[in-house]
């Protein structure tokens, strides 16, 4: 008998030891190859950039309305050995604004159709296999609130970089840059309102932590409304309604990227600012479940809104490369004039690109000979956002 004891304790510690192996592994390095492989830059020889083109994007205010590098365990103030954005590169890009955005929900067996609220969420493997405090292991708000936290730690120890919450903050990463100053101005904002977890009180502890930029979806339906990939096409709920009434009250920005049409719908009738799709294509160029219908794009660009043109391949019917961004831009402005089309990449969002943020010359390179206009390209690439910016946060 003390034998077969002895040999089932040896054998449970052997299985503990393998457990305790495997979890380690796992920390060490699944959620860097997870990484890597959701957010691939395809291998590309050198995008050729012209003088004319390089001098325009050089003097361009460039802005991207949606980046998800906040989600992934990488050091933001150093330039990464993959991903998409970090702070390095964004210089290298002549990037003036970057939002900033929090993924804290995400279903397994994501797709653009039909998502149930209840699948398993790939982000709580992703907090724990990276280590994220305990936390934000079960509450999506603790997520949106450690993601702040780490962009805010990243800005204090580049020291050149701004989280912009106000009109003034706004203002004065544009006086900087136009004095020559190497300034980045971060906006954070959260991919789906579901990080409030229901409450109010929510969202003003959001704001507290930094957020700007409102999302009301991301691949599911929530307790707002429905998402353009969730189940039920519903719109709004009362809940969703008295979000939507404090965001438009308040120096907030609110993003349509995600949701559903009914909801949309329902923005529209109830708001009179100026509302954003922050990351996205038009049906016009390529018609797919992610892309919103056009008639309803034309009525978000009658708020003085903007959509901002994402650079994966389900908004643009697989032509990621600079010249089809381009000529996604081209349709675009015919479909809602050139004061309503901004940048949206997704960077950093799970999506497979063609370039990185620091090869954004070779963007304006591509619009130039797309046909558009330098005016146009600088409304495009950053001066849209900015007056929508100005709009919302004030200045």
């Amino acid at each position: 008998m003390y034998r077969t004891l002895v040999w089932i304790a040896r054998i449970i510690l052997g299985l503990v030891a393998l457990a305790v192996i495997g979890v380690i592994a796992f920390w060490t390095f699944a959620p860097a190859y997870v990484g890597a492989a959701r957010n691939n830059v395809v291998d590309h020889a050198p995008y050729p950039v012209g003088d004319a083109a390089q001098a325009l994007h050089d003097r361009l205010v460039i802005g991207d309305w949606h980046a998800d590098p906040l989600l992934w365990n990488r050091d933001l103030t150093k330039r990464g050995d993959w991903g998409q954005v970090d702070f390095p590169r964004l210089r290298d890009g002549n990037v003036a604004l970057q939002v900033f955005t929090a993924v804290t929900k995400s279903p397994a067996g994501q797709n653009y159709e039909e998502n149930s609220a209840e699948a398993f969420d790939n982000i709580t493997l992703l907090a724990f296999g990276q280590r994220w405090p305990m936390r934000t292991w079960s509450s999506l708000y603790e997520r949106a609130r450690y993601q702040a936290e780490k962009l805010h730690d990243f800005a204090a120890t580049d020291g050149r970089v701004t989280i912009i919450q106000s009109g003034a903050d706004l203002d004065a990463v544009l006086a900087a840059r136009a004095a020559g100053e190497d300034r980045i101005g971060a906006i954070l904002g959260i991919e789906g309102a579901h990080a409030l977890e229901g409450q109010m009180a929510h969202l003003d502890g959001l704001v507290e932590a930094g957020y700007r930029l409102i999302g009301l979806h991301h691949f599911f339906d929530n307790a707002l409304g429905g998402s353009l990939h969730g189940q039920d096409n519903g719109g709004l709920t009362d809940f969703g309604r008295d979000i939507v009434a404090a965001v438009a009250a308040r120096p907030l920005i609110l993003d349509l990227a995600h949701s559903g049409p009914q909801v949309v719908e329902d923005v529209l009738a109830m708001t009179d600012i100026p509302l954003v799709v922050s990351h996205t294509g038009v049906s016009a160029f390529c018609e797919t479940q992610r892309n919103l219908p056009d008639d309803l794009m034309v009525r978000v660009a009658e708020t003085g809104g903007v959509i901002g043109l994402g650079y994966w391949d389900e908004v643009t019917c697989n032509q990621i490369t600079p010249e089809g961004i381009a000529a996604m831009a081209v349709a675009a402005v015919d479909l809602l004039g050139e004061d309503h089309i901004s940048l949206g990449s997704d960077f950093d969002g799970s999506v497979e690109t063609a370039f990185d943020t620091s090869e954004l010359a070779a963007l304006t390179q591509a619009m130039l000979e797309a046909g558009l206009t330098e005016a146009q390209i600088e409304k495009i690439m950053g001066g849209n956002m900015v007056r929508v910016l100005k709009a919302r946060l004030g200045g």
